[in-house]
């Protein structure tokens, strides 16, 4: 049976509150003793930290290395069909930091999901849910072979099709977000691909203090999963 590697007191804790059942658990003297979350999962087998070092790859394990079931993937299609859904798309980010931090940042605004293309872009790693703080294990993540073609499939009146672009000819101040939405951000440098920007909508800018000309991809999806998160809250209260 094919597992998942997961490292990090974080991202450790929400596999054990996740979807996916964690198989294994290593912990070092200190996280067995003062953790008492462990014992929500399988009795840990305690470890040096050079064990823990060797399993993980890397030094920044906290003291926790486990063994999860696949990653759960969602459906892009079922993610769309929500009543309004506010999707994060992400063309061609090869970054695990950027990609754990654009899922962190989307949980924390109640996005419906992130999508991915299925070719060069990263994917839930064990780097991505310790970037993410283990959000990937309750935000839906989803892959499409084609995201050109699957925001030409989704979008419509009900949903509305965004990329971000530093030259997009509207400030993201001045689109409304708060029905269904997807906002597509690419990789730094490069941005999002041609056909990608055309098949949306619309390109939108974040606008930005003199000097600066980009933010980092994480930041961006931040400021627009956000800006949307405020548009829709203060359209309840409203409505309310």
């Amino acid at each position: 049976m094919s597992r998942d590697l997961v490292y990090g007191r974080n991202a450790v804790r929400e596999a054990l509150r996740g979807r996916r059942a964690v198989l294994e658990l290593w912990a070092g003297e200190r996280a067995s003793s003062a953790l008492e979350w462990l014992a929500e999962g399988p009795r840990p087998r305690v470890k040096r930290e050079r064990e823990l070092t060797e399993a993980a790859g890397s030094p920044d394990h906290q003291g926790l290395v486990a063994w999860c079931e696949p990653y759960p993937y969602a459906d892009a299609w079922e993610l769309a069909a929500d009543e309004r859904p506010l999707l994060c798309l992400l063309d061609q980010v090869t970054d695990p930091r950027n990609l754990g931090a654009v899922v962190r940042s989307a949980a924390g605004a109640g996005a419906t999901g992130v999508v991915l293309p299925a070719h060069g872009a990263a994917i839930v790693t064990s780097a991505v849910c310790r970037a993410s703080a283990g959000a990937v294990e309750h935000l839906p993540v989803a892959v499409v072979p084609n995201l050109a073609r699957y925001i030409g499939e989704i979008k419509g009146d009900r949903v509305w099709a965004y990329a971000a672009a530093a030259d997009g000819d509207r400030s993201l101040w001045d689109v409304d977000l708060r029905d269904g939405v997807a906002l597509v951000l690419g990789a730094e440098g490069r941005g999002v691909r041609p056909l990608v920007r055309r098949t949306c909508d619309a390109a939108v800018a974040i606008p930005l203090g003199k000097g600066v000309e980009s933010l980092n991809v994480s930041v961006a999806a931040a400021v627009m999963l956000f800006e949307a998160r405020r548009q829709r809250t203060t359209s309840s209260s409203t409505r309310g």
